[in-house]
């Protein structure tokens, strides 16, 4: 949940506060025009209620998001919920929701209002649930409460000394944004008048405000109120068809961009093209051959100055965003010149080439960094995808898509693909057969996890044999492996076919090099023997991925590698040694913040505990392990879940331990379950990185 400072909303959020507290208004919308304050309202009152929603509030910003079926994948990505494809996706966040008290706050909705009958659903399925949505439209959904979001009140004409003005929660918020550009700005009876004036003309719409105040580094009230009163009148009469405070808002923007120099006012414009944050070097990339061309850095200064744009930090990186009203403004008038479809193609064309960039390092050493980049650049590979479809070049769509397999998996996205994909099969014109291959391997990765059938096995033979036409053996191997996955969850499994096809794929893609697709394949190899009660074998296999993973540097892989060796190793008795390779494969996830892996780690250590006697501790494990995989949604076969019988066993030794154990493990965030899973030395060593869950 982000943080914000809001001024003069004491009775809203008072209101919504109560509204909140009654339980029964579960889907409450805050509706207004844009600019009025909608968002900081909805984040503070959710920083307001934390004793309201004891397991939780989530943000979901919704402004980079603009196809309704992308809703339940960004509620999903949220929630940390990896959308692997194992379970219908509505189906896990339901899961994930069920028996918690939670508050999730949807902001910029009116993008994807044709989704709000999804809302519904979620409604339904987890009762505990509350959803705060902002919206510039009411979404006219069962079990909605509207609750309209007004202006901030100006002071009367009669309002001209400085005390009496400074009543006014429009006039504070000036006060209080005039002093963050001028520190020595105080409100006086000489200016009063003025200040008082400025918010009148802007109706108290707060975004309008803020701009206006962002104008007293250079200017006095005094000058911002006549300049107000010889533009505004004609830049809101322009659109006498739009709602009066729509107009006002866009005026006000309109008024703030006329006093930027040319260059400034075309960079602003330019920068519409970027979904929700950027960075200054993506900025930089599209210059090429506009009039700010060699002068972001100071351009960008200069709008941060000026509250056009907004600039914060995530890890230690600075990050720049639009408000979406500002966006909104400034794609309309790359439109109205004609200008939006070539700088949405150098847009493609950037983020294109950081996925070249980035994307080899998925697969070896460089892939926490990578995960952690292409995360920070998640709503910009979106809108990237989308122009690559939706102008028509869909072999660079699915080359896109594809280099970021490795990232899709991690992340858990396969199901947000899937859409991209189906989309681009629709479309009325030729694809070469690679990216058919492509598109059919991502929409049948969904199938292949959650009803697999023979036609299934069939359609991934398909991409096998198009990848092959293509020259691509890589990838032909990987659908081999699919293929093989398949058949192992069919309702009855051909695990002969499914053995010898891995076998070529892990031969095909050692000879190849690709040391990510071989090591990962080798975990499938293992599972099938220890399937087939080949437990030598199926250790064997384990190692070696284990060995080709660290070789290349590949966390994810040796993560799940690791934490089969450790399951395995419990199975036959290795107690010590399972612990250790616990330990290993926990502070592995935990570098690549990958949840599923954690929940593996603490499942692990509970059925060591559980060996040891020690039935509080193997409770208290295995209900943080529970209650991260039913927020994530994952979860293993039977036959690999091999702290269950040991945990039933202490139950029966030790009730009451295990009880206990199994109440406070349900109450730990991620990082105390992990926490007091590891030893103390390495508990230690990882302590700042614990800080950061």
């Amino acid at each position: 949940m982000p943080y914000t400072v809001t001024i003069g909303r004491e009775r809203e959020m008072a209101e919504v506060r109560a509204l909140l507290e009654r339980r029964g208004d579960r889907l409450i919308s805050l509706v207004g025009p844009g600019g009025i304050g909608k968002s900081r309202l909805a984040i503070e009152i959710a920083h307001a209620s934390a004793d309201l929603f004891p397991d939780g509030r989530y943000f979901l910003p919704l402004e980079g998001v603009f196809e309704p079926g992308l809703l339940l994948p960004t509620i999903a990505y949220v929630l940390g919920i990896r959308d692997n494809g194992e379970a219908a996706l509505e189906e896990r966040i339901a899961r994930a929701l069920a028996g918690r008290r939670v508050l999730l706050v949807l902001d910029n909705f009116e993008q994807i209002v044709e989704a709000a009958p999804l809302l519904v659903r979620l409604f339904d399925v987890a009762p505990e649930a509350t959803f705060l949505v902002t919206s510039r439209t009411v979404l006219r959904i069962r079990g909605e409460r509207v609750y309209e979001v007004d202006a901030l009140p100006v002071p009367d004409e009669a309002a001209r000394g400085g005390e009496r003005a400074m009543r006014s929660a429009a006039v504070a918020l000036f006060v209080d944004r005039a002093q963050a550009v001028k520190p020595g700005f105080a409100l006086t009876d000489e200016n009063a008048a003025a200040v008082a004036d400025i918010c009148r003309a802007l109706d108290g719409m707060p975004l309008a405000i803020e701009l206006a105040a962002a104008k007293m580094r250079v200017l006095t009230p005094q000058a911002i109120a006549q300049r107000l009163e010889q533009s505004l009148p004609l830049l809101t009469a322009a659109a006498r068809d739009v709602p009066e405070r729509h107009r006002t808002m866009r005026a006000a923007i309109e008024w703030s961009v006329s006093l930027l120099p040319d260059e400034q006012r075309a960079l602003l414009e330019d920068l519409g093209v970027f979904a929700r944050q950027f960075s200054l070097e993506a900025v930089e990339a599209l210059g090429a051959g506009r009039a700010w061309d060699g002068q972001a850095l100071d351009g960008i200064a200069a709008l941060v100055d000026g509250s056009l744009v907004k600039q914060t930090e995530i890890g230690g990186r600075p990050v720049l965003s639009l408000l979406a009203v500002v966006r909104e403004y400034a794609l309309g008038r790359l439109r109205e010149h004609g200008e939006a479809g070539r700088m949405r193609a150098a847009h493609a064309g950037h983020y294109s080439a950081l996925v070249a960039r980035v994307a080899p390092g998925l697969r070896g050493a460089g892939q926490g960094d990578a995960v952690v980049e292409l995360g920070m650049e998640l709503p910009n590979l979106r809108a990237a995808v989308r122009h690559l479809v939706h102008i028509g070049r869909l072999d660079d769509a699915g080359d896109f898509a594809w280099r970021l397999l490795v990232y899709w998996w991690i992340a858990g996205f396969f199901g947000e693909v899937r859409v991209w994909m189906l989309e681009l099969l629709g479309k009325d014109q030729p694809i070469t057969p690679h990216t058919r291959a492509v598109a059919w391997f991502f929409a049948l990765w969904s199938e292949l996890w959650q009803r697999p059938t023979e036609e299934v096995v069939a359609g991934l033979g398909e991409c096998v044999r198009l990848f092959g036409e293509s020259g691509d053996r890589d990838a032909a191997a990987m659908a081999t492996a699919a293929r093989a996955t398949a058949r192992l969850q069919l309702p009855l499994p051909d695990l002969a076919t499914a053995e010898r096809e891995l076998a070529e794929a892990v031969e095909e893609l050692h000879e190849l090099g690709n040391a990510w697709a071989e090591a990962i394949t080798e975990v499938s190899r293992g599972r099938l023997a220890w399937l087939h009660g080949r437990t030598d074998d199926a250790q064997a296999r384990f190692d070696r991925a284990t060995e080709v993973a660290e070789a290349s540097g590949d966390l994810f892989t040796l993560s799940v590698a690791g934490n089969h060796q450790a399951r395995l190793q419990l199975v036959r008795g290795e107690v010590d040694a399972a612990e250790a390779g616990c330990v290993r494969t926990l502070l592995v996830s935990i570098r690549l913040h990958f949840e599923e892996g954690i929940a593996y780690g603490l499942e692990g250590l509970c059925a060591v505990a559980a060996a040891r006697g020690d039935g509080e501790r193997a409770g208290m494990l295995a209900a943080a392990a529970d209650a991260i995989r039913q927020r994530v949604g994952v979860f293993d076969a039977e036959a690999f879940t091999v702290h269950t019988p040991q945990l039933d066993a202490m139950r029966e030794a030790a009730p009451a331990a295990v009880a206990a154990g199994e109440r406070r493990g349900a109450e730990l965030t991620v990082a105390e379950a992990i926490a007091i899973a590891l030893p103390d030395e390495e508990r230690d060593r990882i302590a700042p990185a614990l800080a950061q869950w």
